[in-house]
Formats: structure tokens, sequence, C-alpha cells
């Protein structure tokens, strides 16, 4: 890329990622923790900045692990954290949306003709019940399902550009494993090797997550699904013990995820402070890395509990983000490189890719950033709830 406008750009991009990604994990390990404390004390007065508050000394601490290799073993442990975790959510949501007591159908002795259909028990007298007839219903407990779209169509129009940056962040997950493999030539075959790796995961992952989730509680369904799965009014959905792992599963994982987009940031400030003459633990080393690692992490941690938008944080970083450094970039950076000649297939294929997701990643930013102004009015600064 050079040292041009280009290299500045993808710097400024790729900064922009992982502090918002640091952001949002650091919130939602906050969150995570409420959760937990909600359920043991319900009538605590911890507010979510004060857990947002451990969760950035935990950060600040962890984050004094000296490089991206170290962490290996933790990117290892965050992989099978991911899996268990999406697993127990998947099982709880189908524990939340299948039927447990079968429910009975009033019906009029006198009418000759019958007609059944799934009703809850609760709601008539058990005089009134047929027990012969049994018919799938839901759980007593079973949230409300509304699978309905907003009533405006512009309305829709934009929740699909955000959602379209959304699914472009969790996808731009891929950026790390490649943007590390070029360290280490030859690049190409651990480049595909990593990408291959990251999408297996994340359509294991994050869609058996969003479609079971969707399923039980459909619009409704909070950005963090323990949240729905744990109301604040009524009992948890799911057994106790199943919830609870699931809480501490995801918990670990976020500290392994806000390491690891933490250290491109890293790299770039200790490249300026850093004395390459000395070693990584000498003094004049040492002590800079600490006060910037400990910057940062109180940087991403401010902003997480002062505005704490788990949703339009994703969305944000995805159009800002992922969109022009996975979609747009590559084909540009191909065509500057490698120059194909502007009547072949190759060139006009990049072109058409750039010139389509750089429209969606306009509209999702518009889209997103509009959501995040929306959503301003509902919450205060340092508020103790996330906004979707």
């Amino acid at each position: 890329m050079g040292a041009g406008w280009m290299f500045y750009l993808v710097i400024f991009i790729q900064t922009a990622i992982n502090t918002g990604i640091g952001i949002g994990a650091i919130l939602l390990a906050g969150e995570c923790l409420q959760i937990m404390y909600s359920n043991l004390s319900p009538n605590g007065s911890l507010k979510l900045y004060e857990f947002i508050a451990m969760v950035t000394v935990v950060m600040i601490v962890l984050s004094q692990i000296p490089t991206f290799h170290s962490l290996r073993h933790m990117n290892l442990a965050s992989l099978f954290l991911s899996l268990g975790y999406c697993l127990l959510v998947v099982g709880a949501c189908i524990h939340a949306g299948k039927g447990r007591n079968r429910d009975f159908m009033p019906v009029n002795s006198g009418e000759k003709r019958r007609f059944f259909r799934p009703v809850i028990c609760e709601v008539v007298p058990i005089s009134m019940c047929t027990p012969k007839i049994w018919l799938t219903g839901t759980s007593k407990n079973h949230p409300e399902r509304d699978y309905s779209l907003e009533t405006s169509q512009s309305s829709r129009v934009f929740s699909a550009f955000t959602s379209i940056s959304i699914i472009a962040a969790i996808f731009g997950n891929g950026i790390l494993p490649e943007i590390q493999a070029t360290l280490a030539p030859p690049a190409t075959g651990k480049m595909l090797k990593g990408l291959l790796l990251c999408y297996s995961v994340i359509l294991i992952t994050f869609y058996s997550a969003a479609v079971s989730g969707y399923w039980v509680f459909g619009n409704k369904s909070n950005s963090n699904i323990l949240k729905s799965l744990m109301p604040d009014e009524g009992p948890s959905l799911a057994p106790t013990w199943v919830l609870g792992l699931a809480v501490v599963f995801i918990l670990l994982q976020l500290f392994a995820i806000g390491l690891v987009y933490s250290q491109v940031a890293f790299e770039i400030m200790e490249k300026k402070s850093a004395d390459m003459k000395q070693g990584m633990f000498s003094k004049r080393n040492l002590v800079p890395r600490i006060i910037l690692r400990t910057l940062y992490m109180i940087f991403c941690g401010f902003f997480a509990a002062m505005l704490p938008f788990f949703g339009d944080i994703n969305g944000v970083v995805g159009a800002i983000g992922f969109i022009p450094l996975d979609f747009i970039l590559p084909m540009l950076l191909y065509n500057m490189t490698y120059k194909p000649p502007k009547s072949s297939i190759t060139y006009w294929i990049n072109v058409s890719i750039m010139v389509a997701f750089t429209g969606a990643g306009i509209m999702g930013s518009f889209s997103s950033i509009r959501k995040l102004v929306l959503d301003a009015n509902q919450f205060k600064l340092f508020s103790s709830n996330v906004v979707d």
C-alpha cells in the first residue's frame, strides 16, 4: 500500500473497527455481569456503568500481555467458548419455545360439532377442559412472538441497510487472521485456512443463535439474547444452570475478543513510543506500554459506559469499517496493483463489487447513524440499560 493516502486510510479504518469492537466487548461483558447480579440480587443497587468499570479494570490487567502471539492459547479457548455458548443458547431457546405443557381445549358438551384449538388452560376453568384431548401448545412462561415488520416502508428500508451493516461486521471478523497471516510468508495458504475456519465458526455460532432467538422471541428479541431468556419480570425461560454457564462462557470470550482486537491499536501506539534497540521488558519500553494500554482501555470503557448502544455500535462499525475494508478496498487495491485490462471480466467484476458495496456502505452508514440518533432519546448518559 505504500506510505501514501491509502496507507493512512486503511490504518484509520482498522483503528475505528478495533476501537468499536473494544467498546462493544466491554459493554456486553458489563451487561453479562449485570445479568448475573440482577438474578442473584434482584434489588441490588449496582448500575451498568459500575460493572463496565469492573470489566475495564480486568481488561487493563489482561492488556499487558505483550503480543498477539501471546494470545494464541486464549484464542483457542475463545473458539471453544463460542461453540459452547451457542450450544447452550440454542438449547435454552428450544426449551423456552417448545410446548412443555400440553394444553386443553374448552368444549361445550352440548355441541354436536367440536372444534379444538390450542389455548392456555390457566385462562379458563379447569372444568371446561376436555382431558381426553391433548394439543400441543406453549408453556405457561412462553414469551409472546411477534414476527411483524415495521409499518413504515422507509423504516423497513433503513432497518434492512442497518442489518446489512451488522452482517458485514459479523463476517468482517475474518480481517484479523487475514492481516496477521500477511506478516509471515507464505501468506496465501494461511489466509485461506484462517478465513475458512473463521467463516465456518461464524455460520455455526452466529446464525444458530440468531435463528433460534428470533424463532422464540420474534422482533422482541434483545440484542443480548440472555436478556430475553432471563427477563426482569417473571422466571427464567430455561434452567438456571444453563443460563448461568452461558453467561460465564460469553463473559470469558468477551475478554478474549477485547484483547485480540486491541492488539492493532497497541501495535500502532507502540511503534511510535517504543525503542526497538532495547528489550520488550526494558524500563524504557515497559512503562510507556503500560501507560498507553491502560489509557486505551480506560477510553473504551468510558465510552461503553457513557453510550450503551450495542446494536447501533455494531451497525456503525460494519458500515464505516468492515464494508470498506472487506468489500471495497481489496477490489480497488487489486485493480491498482495488477492492473487488469479494462476490457477483462475481472476488472468489471471488481468495479461492480466496489460500486454495489459503496452504495450499501453509504446507506448503511446513514441508517445506522440515524438509528443511533433516534435511540439517543431513549437513554441518559451512563444509563443502566443497554439500548438495542
